[in-house]
C-alpha cells in the first residue's frame, strides 16, 4: 500500500514538473507576442507544439503567427513558403478539434493568403474553402472578429476578381458564388464593433468604400487606421499601405 502511494506522489510530481514548462512557455510566447516579436514568440509556441503535438492553442498559434510572418516577407517565394505552414498548423489544430472556432479561423486565413499570391485557376481553387473554414469558425463563436474580417476580404476579392478568373468559378462552382460589396462591409462592421483597433480592418473597409466611389469615407477610414497604436508587426505594413492609399486618392 505504501509503495503505491508513494509510486502516486512521483507520478503526480512528474507530472507537474511537465505541465509547468509548458504553461511557462506558452506565457512566454504570449508576452513576446504582445510585445510585437512575432517571429520569437513563432519559435517558443513551436517549441511547446514539440513537447505537446496536440496542444490546441499553441498550433493555433503557430499557424495565424505563420500567416502574420509571411505577409511581411520580401519575396513571394518566401512567403508561400511561410503560409504552408500556416496551412499545416491549421490542419493539425483541426484534427484535435474539427469544432475550434480559431482552427477553422487559422485555416481560412492561411487559404486566403495563400490566395492573395495567386491568380486565375489557382486562386480559385481556393475561393470555397477560404469561405468554408471562415464560416464555421463565425458559426462556432459569432464574436471571432477575424473570421468575420476574412469572410469581408472574401467577399471583396471574389466581387473584384477580373473576367477569367470569373469564368474560372463559373465552371469550378457550376456558377459563380454570392458576393458583394455591400456583404464585404457588413462583416468588415462587424469585425470592427468587436475590435475598435484592429487597423487592418480599417484599411480593407477603406478598400470597399472606395470600389463603391464614396472616396470620403475611404480616405477617412485611412486616416483612422493611421492614428491607431500597432498592435502587431503587420500594422506598420499595413499603416504605410494606408498613407500610400491616401496620397493616391487624395
Amino acid at each position: 500500500m505504501l509503495k503505491r502511494f508513494v509510486l502516486f506522489l512521483c507520478i503526480t510530481v512528474s507530472i507537474q514538473s511537465i505541465a509547468q514548462p509548458v504553461e511557462e512557455l506558452v506565457k512566454q510566447a504570449d508576452a513576446l507576442e504582445k510585445e510585437m516579436k512575432e517571429p520569437e514568440a513563432y519559435a517558443k509556441f513551436k517549441e511547446i507544439v514539440r513537447q505537446h503535438p496536440q496542444h490546441l492553442y499553441a498550433l493555433n498559434k503557430c499557424s495565424e503567427l505563420a500567416s502574420r510572418i509571411g505577409r511581411m516577407q520580401n519575396t513571394k517565394e518566401k512567403q508561400a513558403d511561410f503560409y504552408r505552414a500556416a496551412k499545416i498548423y491549421a490542419e493539425r489544430a483541426l484534427k484535435v478539434n474539427p469544432k475550434d472556432s480559431d482552427a477553422n479561423m487559422v485555416m481560412s486565413l492561411a487559404y486566403g493568403r495563400m490566395a492573395l499570391l495567386l491568380s486565375g485557376k489557382e486562386k480559385v481553387a481556393y475561393v470555397r474553402d477560404i469561405k468554408i473554414y471562415a464560416e464555421r469558425a463565425v458559426a462556432y463563436n459569432p464574436k471571432n472578429f477575424k473570421a468575420l474580417h476574412v469572410l469581408g476580404k472574401w467577399h471583396y476579392e471574389v466581387t473584384s476578381l477580373n473576367a477569367v478568373e470569373k469564368a474560372g468559378l463559373k465552371v469550378f462552382f457550376g456558377g459563380l458564388p454570392k458576393a458583394s460589396y455591400d456583404s464585404s462591409l457588413y462583416f468588415y462592421q462587424r469585425a470592427g464593433a468587436l475590435s475598435p483597433g484592429f487597423v487592418l480592418n480599417y484599411l480593407e473597409m477603406a478598400k470597399v468604400y472606395y470600389k463603391q466611389k464614396n472616396k470620403t469615407r475611404a480616405i477617412e477610414l485611412l486616416r483612422q487606421a493611421m492614428k491607431l497604436p500597432d498592435a502587431t508587426s503587420e500594422d506598420a505594413l499595413v499603416k504605410k499601405e494606408a498613407g500610400e492609399l491616401l496620397k493616391e486618392w487624395n
